[in-house]
C-alpha cells in the first residue's frame, strides 16, 4: 500500500474510530496512548466503564487500525487515529441474540463519545442493531451525525451464506475479505458487498493472555477494520469532506483488475479492494457532492455508469424508508466468484506485508516453535 508515502501526508490524526468488539487492551506496546475511554455495552442502561478484552479479538482489531508497531506489535494502517473501545457480547452468526440489543446500545455509545467512524466486529443472521422497536434508529442517528459505519459481510459463505446484520443494512458499509493471492476468500459472504479488503493470514493475539500472536487471523471483521482505517486516512486528509465523499472516493479508487467490466459491481468484492494510496498518493477518486446523510448503499462513484438497469434494493424490515436517490446497480452475474487479477494480487500482498510490520517477528517466532 506504499504506507511510507501515505504517512508523510496523513496518519489518520484527528479521527476517532469506535471498535465495537470484545473489548480492547490499551496496554499492549502497540496500543499505548492510542486508546480513549470507552464503554461496556453489555450492561443495560448506560453501560459500564470496563472495556477490557477477554478474547484478544478486539485488541487485534484496534491494532490493525491504529497500532504503532512498537514492541513487536502490529503496525496499524492509520496510526494517527484514536480508538474508542465499545465492548459487546460476541455472537455466533446463527446464535439467537438476547432480547436486549447490545449492538443498538453500542452504536449509541459510540456516537455519544464522538466517534467519526464505527467498525463492528460481529454479525448475526437475526436482527441486531435494530433496537427493541425493530427500527435502525441508532444507525439513522449515525447518518444524521455524518458517521461512517463498517461491518464485515460475514465468514459463512460455506454455511448457507445467509445475509448478516448489521452488514446487510442500508446504513452500513459491507466489507468482504480478500486473500494475498488476490482472490475473494472462500469464507467471505457475498451478495450485497460494497467494498473489500485483506482478511486472511493476518497475525492476531492468540488469547486474552496477550503473550503472543498467532499467524492465522483474519475474517471479514478484519477487513472492515482495514476499510475503516482507510476511511480515517482519507478523512484526516480532507477534514471538511462528508461521509458520502469519503466513501465515494474509496469506491472510485478501489483496486479492480483489467478483466473487470466497466459499470459492474461484484457480488463478491463490491467496487473493489481498498487502496488508500491511490487517492492519497496519486489523487485518484472524485468526492462529488456532499450528499450529507445519504445511506452508504446508495453511494456510487461520480462517473459510475451501470451496464445493467438498477434494481429496487431489498430493504430489511428493520430499516426505515429512505428518501435517497436511486440505489446502486444490481450485482451482476458477470462478476467472478473469486476475482483473480493482477491488481487484486498486488493490493492483497502489499497489504499483508504492510499491516503486519514488526508483528512479523512474533509470527516467525511462533512458526519456529
Amino acid at each position: 500500500m506504499d504506507v511510507d508515502r501515505i504517512w508523510k501526508k496523513t496518519t489518520g490524526e484527528g479521527i476517532k474510530i469506535a471498535v465495537i468488539d470484545s473489548g480492547v487492551n490499551p496496554s499492549t506496546p502497540s496500543l499505548r496512548g492510542q486508546v480513549l475511554p470507552g464503554r461496556d455495552a453489555s450492561i443495560p442502561e448506560g453501560g459500564g466503564p470496563d472495556t477490557s478484552d477477554r478474547t484478544g479479538q478486539g485488541t487485534t482489531t484496534a491494532e490493525l487500525i491504529a497500532g504503532t508497531g512498537k514492541g513487536g506489535g502490529l503496525q496499524g494502517l492509520a496510526p494517527g487515529a484514536k480508538i474508542i473501545p465499545i465492548r459487546v457480547p460476541m455472537l455466533k452468526h446463527d446464535e439467537l441474540p438476547n432480547i436486549y440489543d447490545h449492538l443498538d446500545q453500542a452504536i449509541r455509545m459510540a456516537l455519544k463519545l464522538d466517534a467519526k467512524i464505527i467498525t463492528i466486529s460481529l454479525g448475526s443472521q437475526y436482527a441486531i442493531g435494530a433496537g427493541l422497536t425493530g427500527q435502525n434508529y441508532a444507525l439513522q442517528d449515525a447518518l444524521a451525525k455524518d458517521v461512517l459505519v463498517f461491518a464485515g459481510s460475514g465468514d459463512n459463505a460455506k454455511e448457507g451464506n445467509k445475509p448478516l446484520a448489521p452488514a446487510r443494512y442500508l446504513e452500513v458499509v459491507s466489507v468482504a475479505s480478500t486473500t494475498p493471492e488476490g482472490k475473494v476468500a472462500d469464507f467471505s459472504q457475498h451478495g450485497d458487498v460494497n467494498i473489500s479488503a485483506p482478511g486472511t493470514g493476518i497475525p492476531r493475539w492468540c488469547d486474552a493472555s496477550f503473550q503472543r500472536y498467532c499467524p492465522d487471523g483474519g475474517g471479514t471483521h478484519t477487513s472492515a477494520a482495514l476499510a475503516s482505517a482507510t476511511a480515517a486516512l482519507i478523512w484526516s486528509l480532507h477534514p471538511d469532506w462528508t461521509a458520502s465523499q469519503v466513501l465515494r472516493v474509496m469506491y472510485d479508487s478501489a483496486g479492480r483488475g483489467d478483466d473487470w467490466k466497466p459499470g459492474t459491481v461484484s457480488t463478491y468484492a463490491g467496487y473493489g479492494v481498498i487502496r488508500p494510496g491511490a487517492h492519497i498518493n496519486r489523487g485518484l477518486g472524485n468526492p462529488g457532492a456532499p450528499d450529507r446523510g445519504r445511506m452508504p448503499k446508495f453511494i456510487q462513484p461520480v462517473n459510475h455508469v451501470p451496464t445493467t438497469p438498477p434494481a429496487t434494493p431489498t430493504r430489511t424490515p428493520e430499516s426505515k424508508p429512505s428518501s435517497a436517490p436511486a440505489p446502486k446497480p444490481a450485482p451482476t452475474a458477470a462478476s467472478p466468484a473469486r476475482p483473480n487479477t493482477s491488481v487484486l494480487l498486488a493490493v492483497g500482498a502489499a497489504a499483508a506485508l504492510a499491516l503486519t510490520g514488526a508483528g512479523v517477528w512474533g509470527v516467525r517466532r511462533i512458526r519456529r516453535s
